[in-house]
This record gives structure tokens, sequence and C-alpha cells, in this order.
């Protein structure tokens, strides 16, 4: 019997910041550099130095994106700093084109939205082992001010919690060991 071609069925990656999202997606995308592909998002704001349009994301004009949200477009959305993001369906079109899975790395608002969408994902929550472990690497990256570390433990209780709603993800993934714990993203996404 031939082997079957890999799935091409999306992939959602959420958890807090800190709980190893990055290097977890990073290492899978460099083991299996042909087998996945992100999304490109759309944003309102404006391109940063060296950002290329179509690579980083698509710039876009409120207008045009709130003609978007219209149009039931997007996957998911979001605003910061006011201007929006957001992840249209298109794009994950492309990548599945291409032959890969597209894999979402987003967080808790847009996991709702995506699993009120037609979007028929996979959904993988990836989790520190607790709080206190958070607090220490987020501590340790020595990049955030007092407040935003706060900011992102508070939202990273809310996404902790949220987490262990029924039916919300397929699989919890607890970032105690990194090596399990790609063991087990890379299982769960190959």
């Amino acid at each position: 019997m031939a082997p079957t071609a890999p799935s091409t069925q999306p992939i959602v990656i959420s958890g807090p910041s800190g709980a190893g999202k990055s290097t977890i997606l990073k290492r899978l995308f460099d083991e299996y550099p042909d087998r996945f592909g992100f999304s490109v998002s759309h944003t309102t704001r404006k391109p940063r130095a060296g950002e290329k349009e179509g690579e980083h994301y698509y710039y876009v004009t409120r207008e045009d994106f709130e003609k978007k949200i219209g149009e039931n477009g997007f996957i998911e959305t979001a605003q910061f700093g006011g201007n929006y993001y957001g992840t249209s369906f298109d794009a994950v079109e492309e990548v599945e084109k291409k032959g890969r899975t597209c894999v979402l790395d987003i967080e808790m608002e847009g996991v709702k939205q995506v699993k009120n969408s037609h979007l028929k994902a996979k959904f993988l929550f990836l989790s520190p082992p607790s709080l206190e472990v958070l607090e220490k690497r987020l501590r340790g990256r020595a990049t955030d001010s007092e407040d935003a570390i706060l900011k992102r433990l508070k939202q990273a209780e809310k996404e902790m919690e949220y987490s262990q709603t029924k039916g919300v993800h397929d699989l919890i993934v607890v970032n105690d060991d990194l090596e399990k714990a790609y063991r087990e993203v890379k299982e769960f996404c190959v």
C-alpha cells in the first residue's frame, strides 16, 4: 500500500507568552522545512524596517481591513495599539495549496474565534508547568518591564484556566521538559 500524503489540516497552537511556543515551533519547522507553513496575517499598522509585504504581513488600510471583516474574510481578528491584526481564510488556503500544514500561533481570543469559524483545525495548548515557573522564565528573559511581566502573568492565568474548558483543545502539552514537550508537539503535528 502506498504511503498517504501528510494531512494539511490546519493546526492552532496557543499558550501564554513564555510557554515555549516560538522555541518549539522553530525546531519543528527546522526539522520539517517542507511540511509546515505560517499563514501571513493582515495588519493595518505600517511596516517596520526590514519587513516585507506578503512575507511578514499584508499591510492594508483600516477601510480595507474592515471591508474584509464585513465579508467574513477573517478566521480571527484582534486589535492592539490601535491597529487591526487578522488571519484570513485566503492566507491559510495559500499554505494548503503548497501542500503544507498551516500553523496558526494565536492567543486565547483568536482560539475562540477559530472555534466559531468553519475552519476545521486541530487545537494544541502549550502550557508552562505553573505560573511560578512562567514568572521565572519571563523575568529570566529580561526583555519586559515589571508592568509588562505582571500583565503577561495575569493573561497567562486566564489562558491556562480557559485551556481546561472541555472540548477547546485536542491536546494540552505541559512544557516542563523541552525535549519531552517537543516530542509531544511533534507527534501531534506530524
